[in-house]
């Protein structure tokens, strides 16, 4: 008698199995290749080994009310990415490019921040800093949970999206981010969100150092920081980490794909 043979994990890292059979082939996914235009080289890549990291697009780094304003921080250019991000997010959706948002999400109690991270945020240590109470509306600075480390109201992520709260500025740093991407066959990694120099550069650092294929999507990506860190983070990815494309490369791939 054949029994049916029932999905363990998720595509590619997938089993099928029943009682006798443990089916661990793990077939792969269709390949959707496309070709891509960067500022040095033209990319042939496969969207379905593809995943794009949206960073930091929080209330604290974002909105006139959060935490960067409160400190005395010009919000302006981190809201650059938010137009440019309604109209790319949804074709990379259309296409089957997972929507992963990489986002400070504080535990409540703080136990796995050292010192040296709080007094980033709060270097007085009098100030308002990683999980206090901004003044203007009470919500705690990037906490989990709480409206300052929500995702701003212009970027709402979808159900099929996929969170990852993260602890410093790098995204893989004790975070399931690195688990995550191996389990859904991923390799070649987009990067959008704020700071460009800060949370974004170091998220990508570390994943050419894993090994991941890395393109920074420039008009996705911006900072508050003074426009030299900007020039040398786009020259660092172009000579050091990976690639650099726009939102309108992107969509000219994925209309000839």
């Amino acid at each position: 008698m054949n029994l049916p043979l029932r999905t363990l994990g998720f595509p590619p890292n997938a089993w099928t199995v029943n009682d006798a059979i443990a089916d661990i082939t793990r077939p792969q996914k269709t390949p959707q290749p496309v070709i891509l235009a960067t500022e040095t080289k033209t990319l042939r890549l496969d969207l379905a080994k593809a995943a794009i990291l949206v960073i930091d697009m929080q209330n604290d780094f974002c909105h006139p009310d959060g935490w960067l304003a409160h400190i005395g921080v010009d919000v302006t250019p981190a809201r650059k990415p938010i137009e440019p991000l309604k109209n790319l997010l949804p074709e990379l959706r259309t296409a089957g490019v997972p929507i992963i948002w990489v986002n400070w999400g504080n535990r409540p109690d703080l136990l796995n921040i050292s010192a040296a991270s709080l007094h980033v945020y709060n270097p007085t240590g009098d100030g308002v800093g990683l999980g206090d109470p901004l003044p203007k509306n009470g919500a705690k600075v990037l906490m989990a949970g709480s409206w300052a480390a929500a995702v701003v109201d212009e970027l709402q992520p979808l159900r099929e999206d996929i969170c990852v709260d993260k602890y410093r500025m790098s995204g893989f740093w004790d975070t399931p981010l690195d688990s995550i991407l191996k389990n859904l066959g991923k390799t070649t990694l987009f990067f959008a969100g704020v700071n460009a120099d800060q949370c974004v550069l170091t998220t990508l650092c570390d994943a050419n150092f894993l090994g991941y294929d890395c393109i920074l999507v420039k008009d996705c990506t911006a900072t508050t920081s003074p426009e030299y860190c900007w020039l040398a983070t786009l020259y660092n990815v172009k000579q050091c980490f990976g690639f650099v494309t726009d939102s309108q490369a992107i969509f000219t791939a994925l209309s000839e794909e």
